[in-house]
């Protein structure tokens, strides 16, 4: 059963829509999936509020800005640290995304370099901050599946 937090199928769908294509405008998306245009406003009003659908931003591939290595920097953190250590990473241009983790490392930081000289600099930026402890460097050699919510989408629409 729904909770005021999920998507239900009506949600999916509308979901799916903006997928294939984010500029759509509202008539577009309510031609699409059959719903009438203030359906849709409401709905993407309230998936917005509750943070389901976020702004998109077109993702730009950073092979075509010099940086076609990608690599995740495991990190071991002193935990009263986190809070600093996180803004220090937030400060280096290279990482694009880090992820609080459980286990014997702390945080999932996905890195970008221009080669390895310039990997092994980033890393080092990274273990240099202070309240890091450790870390360990792995290079993404190929990406196997994207990153992808279509098919928990259609999933969720054919419920």
């Amino acid at each position: 059963m729904p909770t005021p937090e999920s998507v239900d199928a009506v949600d999916a769908r509308l979901l799916l829509a903006i997928t294939r294509t984010p500029r759509a405008t509202i008539s577009a998306l309510a031609e699409e999936t059959g719903l009438s245009r203030n359906t849709v406003q409401s709905r993407v009003s309230r998936l917005e509020e509750r943070g389901a659908l976020s702004s998109f931003e077109r993702r730009v591939d950073p092979r075509a800005l010099g940086y076609p290595l990608r690599a995740y920097v495991t990190t071991r953190v002193t935990q009263a640290k986190l809070g600093p250590v996180a803004d220090a990473l937030r400060a280096i241009p290279e990482v694009l995304e880090v992820s609080g983790i459980s286990g014997h490392t702390d945080l999932f930081v996905q890195v970008v370099a221009r080669d390895t000289d310039d990997l092994y600099r980033i890393a080092g930026q990274v273990l240099a901050i202070p309240g890091v402890e450790r870390t360990d460097t792995a290079l993404v050699m190929r990406d196997l599946v994207d990153y992808r919510l279509t098919p928990l989408l259609n999933r969720l629409a054919d419920e």
